[in-house]
């Protein structure tokens, strides 16, 4: 739930986001589009937690979200909030050392966990359900199973969102966020992916998109699009929106994904670097509520939270 959220980056900088109000029920499915620099990505890291609004108020799992800067909350708790979400950014980190531990990095440790009680470490049969509802079993495979040792700069931009967003599908978070971490896959890869969160239980999607499939797959769509902004369902918005009719024709579904930031935009959050978010000049703001989400049944649809 975001209510009346205003975020600039710098006291004297014009706003970025400005009195927005938005409603993603629980497992709920966001498509969120818009042109490059609108501020997608800044909107993914306030709800994330990297970014703390200048006013207004976030919640997720219907607990308030602090940004960094915020030194109030109890070390538990924060914790405990840390570990309803994660994101996966365009360039996913992945780390020296077992493809296991990299897949097992979100999953609170046994005898850890949040105040419902300590969840499991998956198991090497629940990695393989992971990596095959993913697509990384190939991956998985050609390595020599999942404790080979893995060196990042040996795998494709590709492979690494993948390894990522098998990272998050077995974390314990409700709330995914992908802010276009997919851009690096084909669209059957892509198609793949976001289907396997749909259908993971318990989960709310939230999709930075790059291609017009990943919006039809989405319940609702949100159109960043300055102070024009809308919310709706894809066809919906073919009839009411110039923006995202423009958009949608422009997309392809047919070949390699073209991601609305390229690396080192100043609206991108960079995983490796630092899970910062510089300057973005646009504008985003709500015109009125964007409107209540409804859940439906068939969703065939830069650090993370708890460590990435």
């Amino acid at each position: 739930e975001l209510r009346a959220v205003t975020f600039a980056y710098g006291d004297r900088a014009a706003p970025v986001v400005e009195g927005l109000d938005l409603d993603v029920p629980a497992g709920g499915h966001l498509a969120v589009v818009g042109p490059s620099g609108i501020g997608k990505s800044t909107l993914a890291g306030l709800i994330a937690g990297l970014l703390e609004p200048r006013s207004g108020e976030i919640r997720v799992c219907g607990e308030p979200v602090r940004g960094p800067g915020s030194a109030s909350q109890a070390a538990s708790r924060a914790g405990t909030r840390a570990a309803s979400r994660v994101l996966i950014p365009q360039e996913a980190y992945v780390f020296s050392g077992t493809l296991a531990d990299n897949l097992r990095y979100l999953c609170p440790v046994r005898g850890g966990g949040t105040d419902a009680g300590p969840a499991p470490v998956p198991t090497d049969a629940e990695l393989a359900a992971a990596a095959e509802a993913m697509g990384l079993d190939a991956l998985l495979a050609r390595v020599g199973g999942p404790y080979a040792e893995v060196d990042p700069a040996a795998l494709s931009a590709g492979e690494r969102q993948l390894i990522a967003l098998t990272r998050a599908y077995l974390s314990p978070a409700p709330v995914v966020l992908l802010d276009e971490a997919t851009c690096h896959l084909d669209p059957a890869a892509e198609a793949r992916a976001e289907r396997a969160f749909a259908r993971r239980p318990g989960t709310t999607l939230i999709v930075i998109a790059h291609r017009v499939s990943s919006a039809r797959r989405a319940e609702r769509v949100l159109v960043m699009d300055g102070r024009h902004t809308v919310c709706g369902r894809h066809a919906e918005l073919l009839e009411s929106s110039a923006l995202y009719r423009d958009l949608a024709g422009n997309w392809s579904d047919a070949g390699p994904s073209d991601p609305a930031l390229a690396l080192g935009d100043t609206d991108g959050v960079h995983a490796v670097a630092r899970p910062g978010l510089t300057g973005d000049r646009g504008h985003v703001v709500a015109y009125g509520a964007v409107g209540q989400m409804q859940a439906a049944g068939d969703l065939g649809d830069r650090g993370a939270f708890g460590g990435e």
